[in-house]
């Protein structure tokens, strides 16, 4: 397991690990170590990583092309319309997603460096980034494990089904494949091409996560800031009462120099929020009507399968699981992001301006902006119109049970 291990980090050590600081290793080595393994890394940029990742790119377009033609130049019946389209939609969204991000580097660089700055000087506050650490870790280990479970099912059943010269994925090859050496060297090539393909699919996910959940994290420790914000400034002042230290000059100096850095720090993570938010409505909208798709339609495979077909309803059922664990886990981080943007209002309001500090000039005014601010919180939307939430989420899985019931009538009719 440790040679597995040393040679894993070793072949998927890029430019971005050497750059990033503590903090951001702590949330984002695996996801830069996959990113580069699977030739999305935007740092690299010698020419044989470039060779590499534009091969992956090319390799994955060919497969979306190949079934595009398929559903173009066959007469399908509707189960295989359906399966073409569960995995044309998909792909091409991952595309475009993909784009985005790629266009977008300098801003999710600046996502990820943001971190570093984090104010962890004090245990509680340790011990919320660790918990917020071990929660990404926890969850992208869930998502990893059921994409490579699902991949491995797909890889799998072409080999044990009745068809006698099935592929892993319905595409459409420009040469006869139906001997054995043939279709031995077909299925490796159009598996390669497929793998590349699905994981770059996991890696959309896997990156929007990977942004979110820092900056949760970031809400959180500036959170406790502002609560702890009078207790930490009289640190220093010990032994003076309190209705006493509130008249103090060096305190009040010091109580207003930290205030005025919690609120270019709040300004700052809103501006990230700002930027995160504009990247992912487009996106997002477009990953809200590809999962209802595929809710509907990969609901439809697993219902008319698991009498005659347990191999592929058991593909379809995990293929199922995968799709909406991936848009629960984006519509729970962003609704986490709104309830923290909020909480900063709270804590500000906590952070002891009953003891009279509020009388000094300038924090009466200070707090209530940061209050004000925190009122209104942070809210994605998808394309602008739909808000990214675990309400949306339980709506859009109503509705696509509601369209899966509309085409099973349909389909016994």
């Amino acid at each position: 397991m440790k040679i597995v291990n040393t040679f894993w980090r070793k072949i998927t050590h890029g430019k971005d690990l050497d750059e990033a600081g503590p903090l951001e290793k702590a949330f984002f080595e695996s996801v830069y170590r996959l990113s580069y393994i699977t030739g999305l890394s935007t740092s690299d940029v010698d020419i044989k990583y470039t060779i590499y990742s534009s091969t992956v790119r090319i390799l994955s377009a060919l497969v979306v092309i190949c079934e595009i033609w398929r559903v173009l130049g066959d007469n399908l019946s509707l189960d295989e319309i359906i399966s073409c389209i569960n995995v044309i939609s998909i792909h091409m969204i991952t595309i475009w997603k993909l784009m985005i991000m790629v266009s977008n580097k300098d801003v999710y660089k600046k996502l990820a460096k943001a971190m570093e700055f984090s104010d962890i000087s004090t245990s509680n506050r340790k011990k919320i980034v660790d918990r917020w650490v071990n929660t990404h870790r926890k969850y992208l280990k869930v998502l990893m494990t059921l994409s490579c479970l699902t991949l491995a099912v797909w890889y799998t059943y072409p080999l044990v089904d009745e068809v006698e010269y099935n592929l892993i994925t319905d595409v459409k090859v420009p040469i006869a494949y139906h001997t054995p050496t043939r279709y031995a060297i077909t299925y490796v090539v159009v598996g390669i091409m497929f793998n590349y393909a699905s994981f770059l699919v996991i890696m959309s996910e896997v990156i929007m996560q990977a942004y979110l959940i820092p900056l949760i994290c970031q809400y959180a420790v500036l959170a406790d800031c502002f609560e702890n914000l009078l207790e930490e400034c009289a640190v220093e002042f010990e032994g003076i009462k309190q209705d006493l230290l509130v008249k103090d000059t060096k305190f009040k100096e010091k109580y207003l120099a930290r205030l005025s850095e919690l609120v270019r720090k709040h300004r700052l993570i809103l501006d990230q929020s700002m930027d995160l938010k504009a990247i992912l409505s487009a996106p997002m909208l477009g990953q809200l009507a590809c999962s209802g798709l595929l809710i509907c339609f990969v609901g439809y495979q697993a219902t008319t399968t698991i009498a005659h077909n347990l191999g592929k309803f058991i593909m379809t059922f995990l293929y199922l699981g995968y799709n909406m664990f991936t848009l629960y886990l984006i519509c729970r981080w962003c609704e986490e992001v709104t309830v923290q943007s909020q909480r900063i209002g709270e804590a500000a309001y906590f952070s002891g301006w009953e003891s009279g500090i509020s009388q000094v000039p300038g924090v009466r005014a200070t707090m209530i902006l940061v209050i004000a601010r925190a009122n209104k919180p942070v809210v994605f939307l998808a394309g602008g119109m739909y808000t990214l939430s675990l309400s949306s989420f339980t709506n859009l899985v109503k509705a696509s049970y509601s369209a899966l019931n509309i085409l099973l009538r349909m389909s016994h009719e």
